[in-house]
């Protein structure tokens, strides 16, 4: 008996060790009060997305959930906004998949909110599920629409600077390796999804680079955020249903919660003096260094150059572009850092690119108040 109770009390140390040395994520500080400030947030509906909307929301700030799904995103903005206390809090549809829903997503928020302070890339998928489509998904969903609703809003980010982008990567990029020849070539099969998804997450960490230095003198600045090991939808969402009951109390004990997993892109967010890193990788809310392939300016400027050949963004439609459709507000506050007075990732199968949304949805500003839904 004595010695049960002595392994399991070394089982019970070793995992309080691994727990609080690898799993839980440092908490972040940062900017205290967002009163003033709009952030967009995609794939907020659920997991590390919600998450960090939730903390924005609590700061005070204007929060757009831009997520595919209607249904979840509304009720996800309901759920926020009686967690945070903050009404601020709107649904906007935006299909990543879809290069139509990138760009009407762009017009209907150029039109309707003033600012854009914080851009945060969380929306992305790990599988392509049941779907074939004739290029390929998982770098469309996350890099090549993330790349090209940067370029629509980097009028508006300039104009509100200093702002900030935050691209979520994952550790998996360090077995990414960009083939040039094949890069939105189909996806098919398992074994083809796992290198498509990694080679994804070193586009993410590529763009960020080469992001940083297309804006340098702007104001504004990016970062790449590892947000760890997370429990959330997109760690099952693919794995077969007999196999989840087994997985799941595993995944509860030695992987983070959502929250835990929106640390590190809310430190990259929000967090003050970090903006000489611009363009760098973190993990565990500080720098982390990242293999060569990540850190190949050249690779990194031919898969901007390629990124806009398949965004179908012109010669003219550039990073250094200063063209506004909206006049700054003297009005709001433009710094990131100043402070305010304190006041009391896909669970169905993505539409062809080629469908448009309604755009009578999405065009008109959406004031939502704190009220029972019907």
């Amino acid at each position: 008996m004595e010695a049960l109770l002595l392994g399991a009390g070394l089982l019970l140390g070793a995992y309080v060790l691994v727990y609080y040395n690898l799993v839980k994520a440092p908490p972040c500080g940062g900017i205290a009060s967002l009163r003033g400030r709009t952030a967009v947030v995609t794939g907020a509906n659920s997991g590390i997305g919600k998450m960090t909307a939730l903390e924005l929301a609590r700061r005070g700030a204007r929060v757009v959930l831009a997520c595919r799904s209607r249904e979840r995103g509304e009720a996800a903005a309901f759920d926020l906004r009686q967690e945070s206390g903050n009404n601020e809090i709107i649904f906007m549809a935006l299909d990543l998949a879809s290069l139509a829903s990138v760009r009407a997503f762009a017009t209907a928020f150029l039109s309707s909110e003033p600012r854009l302070d914080i851009l945060i890339h969380n929306a992305g998928i790990s599988s392509c599920g049941r779907t074939r489509e004739p290029f390929n998904l998982l770098l469309r969903v996350n890099h090549i629409g993330p790349f090209l609703l940067t370029h629509l809003l980097l009028p508006r980010l300039k104009t509100c600077a200093p702002s900030r982008v935050v691209v979520v990567s994952s550790a998996a990029h360090q077995r990414g390796r960009l083939d040039f020849t094949r890069l939105d070539h189909p996806v098919v099969g398992w074994r083809q999804e796992l290198r498509a998804y990694a080679d994804s997450k070193l586009a993410n960490v590529l763009f960020a680079r080469e992001l940083a230095t297309q804006l340098e003198g702007t104001g504004v600045t990016c970062f790449a955020a590892h947000p760890g090991p997370v429990n959330s939808e997109l760690f099952l969402r693919h794995i077969p249903g007999w196999l989840r009951p087994l997985l799941r109390p595993l995944a509860w004990l030695v992987l983070r919660a959502p929250g835990g997993g929106a640390q590190t892109p809310l430190y990259c967010a929000l967090q003050e003096g970090i903006e000489p890193l611009s363009g760098r990788y973190f993990a565990n809310c500080h720098v982390e260094e990242v293999p060569p392939a990540a850190r190949d300016d050249r690779a990194a400027h031919r898969l901007w150059e390629a990124s806009k050949s398949l965004a179908g963004l012109g010669p003219g439609e550039d990073a250094r572009s200063d063209e506004d459709p909206q006049p700054k507000d003297p009005g709001t506050p433009s710094s990131l850092s100043s402070s305010h007075p304190e006041e009391s990732t896909v669970s169905e199968p993505y539409p062809s690119p080629q469908s448009s949304p309604d755009l009578s949805k999405v065009t008109h500003r959406i004031l939502v108040k704190a009220e029972p839904e019907p």
